[in-house]
């Protein structure tokens, strides 16, 4: 984990913005500055989960944010829910990964991995033997995916046995243990937007009535086995876990919010993580009520807290000059401008993304977007 190159941007030209630009120990990952890259499914990897040589690119020329969090990538096979989604199950995987956490360390970046299980949302055809995928219940969501048939409606689900409970469980640990060999300096569990660990969470998913089910102290176990598992192979200190309380992504509910997620964070309390990671604003027009939940759930937070969600960067560093994030993830911008935190700097001109090329497809869209040349030395 070892870092080779260096990462230097420019002093900030407006002075509200040097809260963005300060370092940060998040855990045991220090970080130069506080503009984190969020995850980003963009379906170029190869058939087999491995990583596109592409992406190696597309990573190195990303290495000047705070923290890279990779695109979710796949715990297992059975945990596939989209076409050309890449893994961390296999060798192969591996040496993928190796090259592009060798190339982002060399540019003096810091690069973590997202561990991803879809849960229900999948189609038979992206599963071995055909399989229905795993949920906990029996709850087909009234959502699509995409496979190689274009976009069709999700599959309808099989309830998980505790042997798949616990197997999972292991993919995580085994995920996180791959993650090491890669040379990830860290790991995101993917506990957000509708996929199999919110689908335990939520009420309305998990209507199990084992130790798994029912009250909510027995609908965050998977959650907090899922996080002692992986924090067994990489330090807790290297471990951060991502959660979208109110999220509607992926046809999700719940009943209760504010009680639901704030077990949630609880639970995760005094594990001694790296971060905890909340998708904030899944859009411009939440109402006050929603906002001033999250706000309470993010007050429960001991450790450091990345918000994301159509923040720019003025209210970015508004909102960590006001304590209320440490570090702030973005999104589609680090799509359309890799040199970020250096125009952020300078307050130059943001290239626009093109949403047609955010999944799948070749270089257009992924590795072509401009950087600023010589406005880096300006």
């Amino acid at each position: 984990m070892s870092m080779t190159g260096t990462t230097s941007l420019p002093e900030p030209r407006q002075a509200e913005l040097k809260p963005l630009f300060e370092p940060l120990k998040a855990g045991d990952i220090e970080v130069p500055n506080r503009i984190f890259m969020a995850p980003l499914t963009r379906n170029r990897a190869h058939e087999d989960g491995t990583p596109s040589e592409l992406a190696i690119d597309y990573y190195r020329q990303r290495a000047s944010a705070g923290l890279i969090i990779t695109e979710a990538s796949q715990i297992s096979a059975m945990g596939k829910g989209y076409l050309d989604t890449p893994g961390i199950h296999e060798n192969s995987h591996v040496e993928g990964w190796k090259k592009i956490t060798e190339a982002v360390h060399e540019a003096g970046g810091r690069i973590a991995i997202q561990l991803w299980h879809v849960g229900r949302i999948s189609h038979t055809s992206l599963l071995p033997g055909g399989a229905s995928p795993l949920a906990p219940s029996v709850v087909r969501a009234k959502t699509q995916t995409f496979t190689k048939n274009g976009f069709e409606d999700v599959s309808e689900p099989q309830a998980m046995s505790l042997d798949q409970i616990r197997q999972t469980i292991d993919d995580y640990a085994r995920a996180a243990r791959l993650a090491v060999k890669a040379g990830f300096d860290g790991v995101e569990i993917h506990a957000a937007n509708g996929y199999l660990i919110d689908q335990f969470l939520s009420d309305a998913t998990n209507q199990r009535d084992d130790e798994y089910g029912g009250a909510i102290e027995h609908r965050i176990r998977f959650l907090r086995e899922v996080t002692d598992a992986v924090t067994s192979e990489i330090a807790p200190g290297r471990t951060g876990v991502r959660l979208s309380p109110y999220g509607q992504a992926n046809d999700m509910s719940a009943s209760d919010q504010q009680g639901t997620y704030g077990v949630a964070v609880d639970v995760l309390n005094g594990r001694g993580l790296s971060y905890l990671h909340f998708v904030e604003r899944f859009s411009r027009d939440i109402p006050e009520d929603v906002m001033a939940g999250l706000a309470t759930l993010a007050e429960r937070w001991d450790g450091v807290f990345v918000p994301n969600g159509s923040f720019n960067a003025a209210e970015a560093a508004e909102w960590i000059a006001a304590g209320k994030a440490d570090a702030v993830a973005f999104g589609k911008l680090f799509i359309s401008n890799p040199d970020l935190p250096a125009r952020f700097a300078l307050g130059a001109e943001l290239n626009e993304w093109d949403q047609s090329t955010f999944y799948g497809g070749g270089a257009e869209g992924y590795t072509d977007y401009p950087a600023l040349g010589d406005q880096l030395t300006a």
